[in-house]
């Protein structure tokens, strides 16, 4: 039984079947037609078979087979036939694997006519269920400069085994293969570095909208929840103070979902990027706002591992800078993030007037740092001095 192979093949069983020779001119042309069918094929599983088919035609063989080597060992790893159907392959079980006669032609890659197979001292014999085969023929595939595979022939019709003009012409369609094999890779390759384009060009419109929000929309949610947390210093009416702390927290979980989405958005981006950009541009609005001098120092390595918790750092960090521009007259603040024995340390610190820690509270502010940095599962320290400033601590586990 052989396959369909399209035209070229068509004509070759048709002039290979006949009883008479082909002539040196029938060859050559039959070669030149087999050439342009595999040159026309782009899909390299359909340029193996139609080898195998082509080199059936061309020799007048019985039988035909192109094993595939692994690329890592010299052994076969798939086997393509041709005149054997699928209930003769499934009584014959595995595929050759390369021993007697196909691993020698691996070994000695190069062309190797045999005209009783089985007689061969070389032969390793054949499995239960094979078909009688005696004439052999066979000649290495080369591919981008390395056996590609091998083709094998048997059972010459018409003759006790194959000739001369057979292995030339099998030669001649092998390398063709070859150049075949390498023209498939190539086009497969092409397409697969088109959608790895394709799929990075995505990846940088994703990246310019999550620059876009993070840019542009949480900035300016950043801005908006430092001025109402400045006015709600400045109200006397506590209901009203109360709930301009109310429009903070809003805020605060909208920025939140922001940031969750751009990671979702970003997964290539380390997250440390984030925060510290973050908390770069918290500075320069308090600053802008206050005209306090602002001064930020961050361990990225640190920032990373804080990155589920982004949002949460960006708001204590807020909060804290709030308090400073509310009540400590300061002409300058140090934001640090950096790593402590525990795991990580957010540190803010002013050169303001200060105040009595232990004293009588001054709003809500102290009890809202230390609410969120418990709720981090850390800890709040405070230190502050008269005259000199203070600094608000808060340890952070890993």
């Amino acid at each position: 039984m052989r396959g369909q192979a399209g035209p070229a093949a068509a004509t070759l069983r048709y002039v290979a079947t006949t009883d008479r020779p082909l002539t040196d001119a029938e060859r050559n042309r039959l070669l030149i037609e087999a050439g342009l069918a595999l040159a026309s094929e782009l899909d390299l599983n359909a340029v193996l078979t139609r080898i195998v088919s082509l080199a059936v035609d061309l020799t007048g063989a019985s039988y035909g087979a192109l094993g595939v080597l692994d690329e890592h060992v010299p052994r076969i790893e798939h086997f393509i036939t041709q005149g054997i159907d699928e209930a003769t392959r499934a009584r014959i079980g595995s595929h050759p694997v390369g021993k007697g006669i196909l691993g020698l032609l691996i070994k000695e890659r190069r062309p190797m006519r045999i005209p009783d197979i089985g007689a061969d001292p070389r032969s390793a014999g054949f499995p239960p269920n094979h078909p009688p085969m005696h004439s052999f023929l066979g000649a290495p595939v080369l591919a981008l400069g390395k056996v590609f595979g091998n083709l094998y022939l048997t059972e010459k019709v018409g003759a006790p085994e194959f000739s001369d003009e057979d292995e030339a012409a099998l030669v001649v369609l092998a390398t063709q293969a070859g150049v075949a094999i390498e023209n498939a890779r190539l086009i497969e390759e092409t397409q697969l570095a088109q959608e790895e384009l394709a799929r990075l060009e995505l990846l940088e419109e994703r990246e310019r909208i999550a620059k876009e929000l993070h840019d542009g929309v949480i900035q300016s949610l950043f801005a908006v929840g430092m001025s109402l947390q400045g006015a709600a210093g400045m109200v006397a009416d506590a209901e009203i103070a109360r709930r301009i702390e109310g429009s903070v927290e809003d805020i605060d979980r909208a920025i939140r979902d922001l940031r969750n989405y751009i990671f979702g958005l970003r997964p290539g981006i380390l997250a440390d990027r984030q925060l510290g950009q973050a908390l770069s541009e918290l500075a320069t609005e308090f600053q802008e706002r206050t005209e306090v001098l602002t001064i930020v120092n961050v361990d990225d390595e640190v920032a990373s591992e804080l990155a589920g918790r982004a949002a949460d750092v960006v708001q204590l960090t807020r909060e804290a800078l709030s308090n400073i521009g509310r009540h400590a007259s300061a002409t300058s603040c140090r934001i640090s993030l950096r790593r402590s024995e525990g795991g990580a340390e957010l540190e803010i610190d002013d050169d303001g007037v200060g105040f009595d820690v232990d004293g009588p509270s001054r709003g809500m502010g102290l009890e809202n740092l230390r609410a969120r940095v418990e709720g981090m599962g850390g800890a709040l320290t405070i230190v502050s001095v008269a005259g000199e400033g203070t600094t608000v601590r808060a340890a952070l586990p890993p």
